[in-house]
């Protein structure tokens, strides 16, 4: 009876050996690292609302790329509301004045809306796109927008062959919204003239 018992302890002492060490390595997987998600300092409506308003300013440059003087004017109303739907109010409750200097950039970015809706004429067009330009610029800095990285770009012969002119994009890839596809001296030789002058980046990742 004695040595049954031996067996069956020295058994069980191999059984558990084998739970303890052997089968947790047959058997652990390794979980998989996960990315941490960059939260947001600013509401969903209110990023929504900005990315809408790049997107429309996305369809704008495209239009100047391709000499659309009337599509020009179209989207300039659309951006004009789009602006409208951005609402700043989240930022009031912030002592440092952002709410106002943000406010200040969207009002004067709708004026040179308007100019661009009610002219017909190309140039003038793309003169008040580079002060649109300018102001959606300083307000994504003031604000800190941070759903997406963005690049300031600049054509150093917009105007006149002499006189830079700056847009916003969401691609490193030059495509000149002054020089075009359908330039009168260059056509469309000059359309990836241009260079990045500042990477808007406030998403927090490397």
């Amino acid at each position: 009876m004695r040595p049954v018992i031996i067996f069956l302890v020295l058994a069980g002492a191999g059984i558990i050996a084998w739970l303890l060490v052997v089968r947790p390595k047959n058997t652990r997987h390794d979980a998989p690292s996960q990315e941490a998600l960059t939260v947001s300092k600013h509401t969903d409506s209110f990023n929504n609302a900005v990315a809408t308003t790049l997107n429309d300013y996305g369809k704008l440059t495209e239009q100047f790329v391709n000499w659309d003087s009337a599509g020009v004017a179209a989207t300039a109303q659309t951006l004009t509301k789009d602006l409208d739907n951005v609402k700043l109010d989240e930022l009031k409750k912030d002592t440092s004045g952002i709410y106002e200097t943000a406010q200040a950039f969207v009002d004067n970015a709708k004026g040179e809306l308007q100019t661009i809706a009610s002219e017909k004429a190309i140039r003038p067009q793309r003169e008040a796109f580079n002060n649109l330009t300018d102001n959606l610029h300083q307000l994504l800095n003031t604000v800190r927008y941070d759903r997406e990285k963005l690049y300031l770009q600049e054509c150093p012969m917009a105007f006149d062959d002499t006189k830079p002119g700056q847009w916003i994009s969401k691609k490193e890839e030059i495509r000149n919204p002054y020089m075009g596809l359908h330039h009168p001296t260059y056509g469309k030789g000059m359309i990836t003239c241009g260079e990045t002058k500042q990477t808007i980046d406030h998403t927090g990742k490397e």
